[in-house]
């Protein structure tokens, strides 16, 4: 069914109307997610996160040190979805509030001058909803020597696929 709102040259339509409108609002979207993506790839390329190169860790580092009992072992904290390290703490997803808030409480009898270890291992740095939120409450807690690990694929590729030691 044609409804029409005027009739002669410029015969326009509901569906006509409709089809502007949703076309309009969908660039719209596509123009706000460009722009937004933007500014992120500018801010993580003027280093606005919030740890600096020399606080990531490399994972065949941090290997070593597992596997040798005489050195020194940090406290590690699993920010993701579950534990794979060796002597890794479970915290939970850290962007969610409760499980950030049990790791501030777990942080809380720690020395300031303690070695932290904090990794994630569900996705790249890029998209991880887990690390900011942890290594800033790190920053915030006045940590002195806590790192991340770095692990910009995931916990296979970085970790498990080179044989570090994994949790039993």
């Amino acid at each position: 069914m044609k409804i029409i709102l005027s009739d002669g040259p410029g015969l326009i339509t509901i569906k006509s109307i409709i089809m502007n409108k949703t076309r309009n609002i969908i660039l719209s979207v596509l123009a706000i997610s460009f722009i937004a993506f933007t500014l992120y790839k500018v801010s993580v390329r003027r280093g606005d996160e919030p740890w600096t190169q020399k606080q990531l860790l490399e994972p065949a580092d941090l290997a070593r040190v597992l596997n040798d009992a005489s050195s020194p072992q940090p406290k590690i904290y699993s920010i993701g979805p579950m534990p794979l390290i060796k002597n890794s703490i479970d915290i939970g997803s850290a962007a969610e509030r409760d499980n950030l808030k049990k790791l501030e409480q777990d942080l809380g009898n720690v020395s300031k001058d303690a070695n932290i270890v904090i990794y994630c291992e569900c996705c790249p740095f890029n998209n991880c909803p887990n690390i900011r939120p942890a290594f800033t409450l790190l920053n915030e807690m006045g940590f002195k020597n806590h790192k991340l690990l770095n692990m910009p694929h995931n916990i296979k590729v970085d970790w498990i696929d080179h044989g570090y030691p994994v949790s039993q």
